[in-house]
């Protein structure tokens, strides 16, 4: 009995999960998600210099970011993003813009409190502080106006020099063992949509050509009927015509022919009567 009970409960809460939970769960484990990151408190940030409002979590051994109201991490090769620094992360299919304008190099700035041989006097930034303001920084452009982000006689990069080392930053990125370890099967998965793309667009194609056809198919057969009659009217004509004259035919044989056989019958007698006459009495 308690068997079945349990098995009638586990039956109804199978049913009653919700349908897109369930497949967002598939999704995530497909894909696979972060390990956790455990913090003993909410993460303290810093921002970095030469970006545009990019803030980073120093005390952690992986990058930890922070960027347009995003919590960033990069994870075998993949990017995830959430809301909140400890849960709700989801896969980000793309490469977020302001990874480039990121110094690979910041950790050893940052320990050794210099950047680029200037002292670096980085201001750490408490969390409940950072959260009530970072949107009111990124609207004052607090972070540009002061110049120099705590970099003691820095002068920023030209934008030409920090669009050279953006893209310097992306090809050693895209050579990354992890990065073409998760290349591979995205490639493999858009040549298979090229192919599914070509596919449909060769059944679009047969079948414009197959109605093309049936078009032309049609009007040849409007344009025949049209001369087909003609013959239709023809061929009725000649064989009433033929009806007629063979009827004339055949009632004129029917004529003549009884003549001969009229006179025949009229010499009959004439010639019994003189075959009596000459017989002897």
């Amino acid at each position: 009995m308690k068997r079945l009970f349990w098995g009638t409960l586990l039956l109804t809460l199978a049913i009653a999960a919700p349908i897109p939970t369930m497949a967002r769960v598939n999704v995530n484990v497909s894909i696979g998600l972060p390990p956790p990151i455990a913090f003993a408190a909410p993460p303290d940030v810093i921002v970095l210099p030469d970006t545009d409002d990019v803030y980073v979590v120093p005390d952690v051994d992986t990058d930890f970011f922070f960027w347009d109201g995003w919590w960033w991490r990069l994870w075998e090769g993949r990017w995830y993003r959430s809301h909140y620094y400890n849960r709700g992360w989801g896969y980000y299919s793309d490469i977020p813009v302001f990874y480039f304008d990121v110094d690979p190099g910041w950790r050893g700035y940052y320990r050794d409190r210099n950047w680029y041989g200037h002292r670096w006097d980085y201001e750490r930034i408490p969390n409940r502080q950072f959260r009530s303001n970072w949107k009111r920084w990124h609207k004052d452009r607090h972070w540009e106006r002061q110049g120099t982000w705590g970099v003691q006689g820095y002068q920023p990069r030209p934008q030409e020099q920090r669009q050279e080392l953006r893209h310097q930053r992306e090809q050693k990125y895209q050579q990354s063992p992890e990065v073409q370890k998760q290349r591979q099967p995205r490639e493999s998965d858009k040549q298979q949509r090229q192919q599914r793309r070509e596919g449909v667009k060769q059944q679009r194609q047969q079948r414009h050509d197959d109605i093309k056809q049936q078009r032309q198919q049609r009007q040849e057969r409007v344009e025949q009927p049209g001369q087909q009659p003609q013959e239709r009217v023809k061929q009725p004509r000649q064989q009433r015509q033929e009806r007629v004259d063979q009827p004339g035919q055949q009632r004129q044989e029917r004529v003549r022919q009884p003549k001969p056989q009229r006179q025949e019958r009229a010499r009959q007698p004439e010639q019994e009567h003189q075959e009596r006459a000459k017989q002897p009495h």
